[in-house]
């Protein structure tokens, strides 16, 4: 397994005095905690794509601590605390600060548990930001655990969350944006935050959509066997969101709510952040900063998305944007 952190990353943050520059605070969430249904049931967050059997969460984490973060927490199920200590946890937690938070499906108001005592699938990444709430104190950018989204979005990412907060009567949140046609899946329809977006690079509508796919004349959104078309160079939210710890309290309260107006039989509802900030939006109670990266995304929704993904890490390392050992 690679250990190229140390050398790669103290040679990155060398100020010209020599010395290692001290860093502003800001700590990166990884969303991991999603049981992988669309992948064929194994954990594709902790499939090796990397030559020494690296995971696409070393690469993030390298990126992001490379770009000035000083703190990770990982977002997961109990139950795979222990994979995940041996896979990446106990390995990164010698070069960086390291926190869990666990995201589970009984982790509701009380008063629904019995409601909802069949269900169990998380509530998805609203939910899973709210777990992080007695362990994250600092600006913070949310990432999937299973999305490579290159170096240029954590520079961005890490310049908005770290620069003085200008006064606004509005919660202010950032947003890593991609183009639709670089974030689709050969092998099957894919789910993203469709954007618009202003001419000051202000967020005024997220919506999320479901089931997108690739076509011939470019992207459509396939429902009941009928394709609709879509613009293949809408921008696209890939879960790259810069936030402050006052979210906190907006989940919080919003999350409860969106429980109680569940009913009974609806076993796989979610709690989703674009549709969160999408509705905060419309209410007028934040405004959103899109970041642009000229990055190429990739990720794995797919078991065959697999080898594509391993190719695309191997032409980086060729390239010398990451340590070969």
């Amino acid at each position: 397994m690679v250990d190229w952190w140390r050398v790669g990353l103290e040679n990155s943050r060398r100020s010209e005095s020599g010395g290692i520059e001290k860093m502003s605070k800001a700590t990166l969430v990884v969303m991991a905690a999603g049981i992988g249904s669309r992948f064929g049931g194994g954990i594709k967050q902790l499939e090796p794509v990397g030559p020494n059997g690296e995971i696409i969460m070393d690469y993030s984490i390298y990126d992001a601590m490379e770009a000035g973060f000083d703190k990770v927490v990982f977002v997961i199920r109990k139950d795979l605390e222990k994979d995940f200590r041996e896979i990446i946890g106990n390995r990164i937690e010698k070069k960086v600060e390291v926190a869990y938070a666990f995201q589970e499906v009984d982790d509701i108001p009380e008063a629904f548990k019995e409601k909802f005592a069949e269900r169990t699938k998380p509530w998805g990444t609203g939910q899973a930001i709210l777990c992080c709430k007695d362990v994250v104190k600092e600006p913070f950018l949310v990432i999937n655990a299973d999305d490579y989204y290159g170096k240029e979005a954590y520079v961005e990412a890490f310049k908005e969350l770290t620069t003085p907060e200008k006064q606004a009567d509005k919660m202010q949140i950032s947003m890593v944006g991609f183009v639709l046609k670089n974030t689709l899946s050969e092998n099957g329809g894919v789910t993203r935050g469709v954007c618009k977006v202003d001419d000051n690079q202000m967020l005024t509508e997220i919506v999320e959509t479901s089931n997108i796919i690739k076509t011939q004349a470019g992207a459509a959104v396939a429902t009941d066997g009928k394709e609709t078309p879509i613009d293949a160079d809408t921008p696209v939210s890939m879960n790259m969101w810069g936030l402050t710890p006052e979210f906190f309290e907006i989940l919080e309260k919003g999350f409860a709510e969106f429980v109680a107006a569940q009913e009974e039989g609806n076993l796989k509802g979610e709690y989703l952040l674009p549709t969160i900030i999408g509705d905060l939006l419309k209410e007028g109670k934040v405004e959103v900063k899109v970041l642009k990266s000229h990055d190429k995304w990739f990720g794995v929704t797919y078991k065959e998305d697999k080898e594509l993904v391993v190719n695309e890490v191997k032409a980086l390392v060729e390239k010398g944007l990451y340590p070969e050992k």
